[in-house]
């Protein structure tokens, strides 16, 4: 791929990315999880300082290695050895085929309130269409990133239309009731404040998947500064619209009513607001905004496994690209699995919810791995910081170290049953990388870890899927 990507460029794709659904559906999914107004803001206050931390994580290994130059896979692999860096790809390239479908889902379930046929988003209607799409995306995909890119850049302008009108309206419109806000501010006591902040975690992680895209696509940036500066600026703003909708959205409605709303939940808060029109116009832009999220997924999940194959842990198949510079094979399984993943939406009536805590489940891992390789190199390689411009070593160990442990808590949060669940994901990609490691003559394992910790992966693999079995965990 010849064509390079500009600071602009990787800005709209990182926010295209990370602003697709959970701007409109966010405050109402952590109240239907039972958080009160008080856990939703301290649960934002966790994220905002947590991703701060992983996203100067990134920030920072972009400047001491900018030789590693797919940030998610190869921070992990330079930290903790191959077997765990192709883990961290495998688990980042499922994060996003999960992510697309429940894009998907709720994509189809906001066309359903123009057009009631597609109503829910997970009836047979809107599987087909939805097949449609995901191979109408292969296409475009194929003819190159950097064409794709341009079409993102545009999609980001358009959704950040509505998101403006439903922050300047509920304002101007004295939606904003002080006295909704500060009712029943930490619950009626029927669950504790560390459980109601807990159920915030995947929720605001699924609002900021997609922040270190730049980073994941560094190969494709003109300038190895751009892709700091680009991650950075799409983090600020992205965090400083996420509080906004957040506290004004809980100010026009009661927890009682924002969790009985259906999806896309901000349309509801906006018609309480303005009436109807505001209704139309958030799931108008849920339409656009997941135009230009799928895209950008689409881009981000097929680039993942190729990056890696080249670097030498996935198959060699998964480098193969056609002419426009394409990575064919990755992106015709990609979506290929989505597919499978929609089919699964049908038979199981899985909801857009239940598909992107999965996913914010498979991405909590890679994430912890890259903070806790800085924080290694702050610990261990302390010269790199006395060489060139990396900033104060100080504030990276700090940065390091609060990104590490958001990554820890996140683990912790998300759950028990969640942590199982992924080990079923997880498991099958030891095939994949046993055959990239046959095919080039290599040991597979290089360390007795390595070993043990595909037993452990394997094992835990078996429990859950008896665990599933016998239903006393649900992945959908």
């Amino acid at each position: 791929m010849d064509k390079k990507l500009g600071f602009w460029a990787l800005a709209a794709l990182i926010t295209g990315s990370t602003i697709g659904s959970g701007i409109f559906t966010i405050t109402a999914d952590m109240a239907a999880g039972g958080a009160h107004t008080g856990a939703v803001l301290i649960g934002w206050l966790i994220c905002g300082v947590g991703m701060l931390g992983l996203m100067m994580s990134y920030f920072g290994l972009n400047r001491v290695r900018p030789d590693l130059t797919n940030g998610v896979y190869s921070y992990a692999r330079a930290g903790f050895g191959e077997f765990v860096g192709f883990n961290s790809a495998w688990g980042y390239w499922l994060s996003a085929l999960l992510s697309n479908v429940s894009y998907m889902t709720l994509l189809f379930g906001a066309v359903g309130y123009f057009l009631p046929a597609f109503a829910g988003g997970n009836n047979l209607l809107s599987i087909v269409c939805a097949s449609a799409v995901i191979w109408l995306l292969n296409m475009l995909v194929l003819r190159g990133v950097t064409e794709a890119a341009v079409i993102s850049i545009i999609t980001t302008i358009a959704k950040l239309v509505p998101i403006l009108v439903f922050v300047v309206a509920v304002i101007m419109a004295g939606a904003f009731k002080s006295e909704i806000f500060f009712d029943n501010f930490w619950g009626d006591g029927s669950m504790s404040l560390g459980a109601q902040v807990r159920e915030t975690t995947a929720a605001t992680v699924w609002s900021f998947i997609g922040i270190e895209g730049a980073v994941v696509l560094s190969g494709r940036a003109k300038r190895a500064s751009d892709v700091g500066r680009a991650s950075l600026t799409a983090f600020l703003g992205i965090l400083t619209i996420y509080a906004l909708v957040a506290v004004l959205s809980l100010g026009v409605m009661p927890v009682s009513e924002l969790k009985e709303l259906e999806n896309p939940q901000l349309a509801g808060v906006l018609e309480r607001a303005v009436g109807p029109w505001g209704a139309a116009l958030v799931n108008i832009g849920v339409i656009l905004s997941l135009a230009g999220a799928l895209l950008g997924w689409t881009i981000i999940a097929c680039d993942c496994p190729f990056s890696a194959a080249r670097q030498g842990v996935f198959m060699k198949a998964f480098a193969r690209e056609n002419r426009h510079g394409a990575p064919s094979f990755s992106l015709f399984l990609t979506n290929g699995l989505i597919q499978l993943f929609i089919i699964v939406v049908y038979f199981s009536a899985s909801t857009y919810q239940a598909f992107y805590t999965l996913s914010t489940a498979m991405i909590m891992v890679p994430y912890l791995l890259s903070a806790a390789y800085y924080l290694k190199l702050t610990l261990k390689e302390q010269e790199r910081w006395r060489k060139g411009d990396s900033g104060s070593l100080k504030a990276a160990r700090l940065f390091a170290l609060v990104g590490t442990l958001y990554g820890m808590w996140m683990l912790y949060a998300g759950g028990l049953d969640y942590v199982l669940i992924t080990t079923v994901l997880y498991a099958p990609g030891m095939v994949v990388y046993y055959l990239g490691k046959k095919e080039r003559g290599e040991m597979v394992f290089r360390r007795p870890f390595e070993a043990a910790l595909a037993t452990a992966l394997a094992l835990a693999a078996l429990v859950s899927l008896f665990l599933i079995g016998t239903g006393r965990i649900k992945p959908f």
